[in-house]
C-alpha cells in the first residue's frame, strides 16, 4: 500500500477498502483557498488512485460547514490567488482551484460527499464533482458566484448542469440563491438526506457496500460511466467490449463467480 499523503488541513482515515477525508479548517468554514485543502484533496485522490486497496473515498467537513469555497476576505483584499493582474489571477485559478476539478473528474475511486453543512461556491461545485452526495438537515447549497460579480471559475457550470439539467442549473447559477436540503433532494442533488448524527455512518454504509465489490471491475465501471458522457454510442460499445474481455480474465471475476455459485461472500485483494 502506498504511504498515506502528509496532510496539513485535513485528516485521512482508512477502514477496510475505503478512506475518509475530513476538512479540518472550521475556523474559516473549510474554505478551499487560503488553506492547504486544495493540496490535501488532490494529494489524497492521487494516493487513492495509486492504491489498489482503496475503492471509495468519503469527503466531509469538520464543524458547521462542508466548505465555504473561496475565502471572501482574500478576494476583498486581493491577496493570494485573487491578487495580481487578470493574467496572474487566471494562472492562479489554473494552478489552484481547477486542480480539484481535474482531480475529482479523474478519480478512479468512487467519491462520496457527506455534506455536513453549508457548501457554497467552489464548495458546492466540489460536491457536484462527487459521484454520490449524502446530506442532512444542515446541508445548504449555493452556486453563489454571481452574487460576488464573478463566475464559477472552477468549472462548476460544467458539472452542475450534468446533474440537474441546463434549465435548473441556469436558474441556480443566475440567481445565486441558497437552497436547503429538502430542495436539493427534490432536484436530485442529494441521493439521501439523513439526520446529521447519522450522516457519516450513512456515507460509510454506501462506501462499505461499494468497496465490497470486485475492485478492478468497480474502477473500470466508473471510467466507462465518465466516458459515456462524451462518447458516441458506437465508439462507446467498442470500448465496453474490450474492457469486458479484460474483465473476464481477472481473478476478481473468478472469485465473484465462485462466491455467487457457492452462495458465499467474495473477498477481494488489491490488484
Amino acid at each position: 500500500m502506498p504511504a498515506q499523503p502528509i496532510l496539513c488541513d485535513a485528516t485521512l482515515t482508512v477502514t477496510n477498502r475505503y478512506a475518509t477525508l475530513c476538512f479540518e479548517r472550521d475556523d474559516v468554514r473549510n474554505a478551499l483557498t487560503g488553506t492547504t485543502l486544495i493540496d490535501d484533496l488532490c494529494a489524497t485522490i492521487e494516493w487513492a488512485n495509486a492504491n489498489k486497496e482503496i475503492s471509495c473515498l468519503i469527503i466531509t467537513g469538520a464543524g458547521s460547514a462542508f466548505s465555504a469555497g473561496g475565502n471572501i476576505k482574500d478576494m476583498r483584499d486581493k491577496v493570494g490567488m485573487f491578487g495580481g493582474s487578470a493574467t496572474e489571477i487566471s494562472a492562479s485559478y489554473k494552478d489552484g482551484i481547477q486542480r480539484i476539478s481535474h482531480a475529482m473528474h479523474n478519480a478512479e475511486i468512487i467519491t462520496i460527499a457527506a455534506v455536513n453543512g453549508a457548501a457554497v461556491g467552489a464548495g458546492f461545485d466540489l460536491c457536484c464533482m462527487a459521484d454520490i452526495r449524502i446530506g442532512c438537515e444542515q446541508t445548504r447549497f449555493g452556486e453563489t458566484f454571481i452574487n460576488l460579480g464573478i463566475i464559477p471559475g472552477d468549472g462548476g457550470a460544467w458539472f452542475l448542469q450534468r446533474l440537474v439539467g441546463y434549465q435548473r442549473a441556469a436558474e441556480l447559477t443566475f440567481s445565486g440563491r441558497i437552497i436547503d436540503s429538502a430542495e436539493a433532494l427534490k432536484l436530485g442533488l442529494l441521493l439521501e438526506c439523513v439526520p446529521k448524527e447519522t450522516l457519516l455512518t450513512t456515507a460509510e454504509r454506501y462506501a462499505s457496500e461499494y468497496a465490497s465489490k470486485p475492485p478492478q471491475a468497480l474502477r473500470a465501471t466508473k471510467r466507462l460511466m465518465k466516458l459515456a458522457q462524451r462518447q458516441e454510442l458506437g465508439d462507446f460499445l467498442d470500448v465496453c467490449a474490450d474492457v469486458q474481455g479484460q474483465c473476464h480474465h481477472t481473478e476478481d471475476h473468478q472469485r465473484a463467480l465462485n462466491a455467487f455459485l457457492n452462495k458465499t461472500t467474495a473477498q477481494f485483494e488489491g490488484n
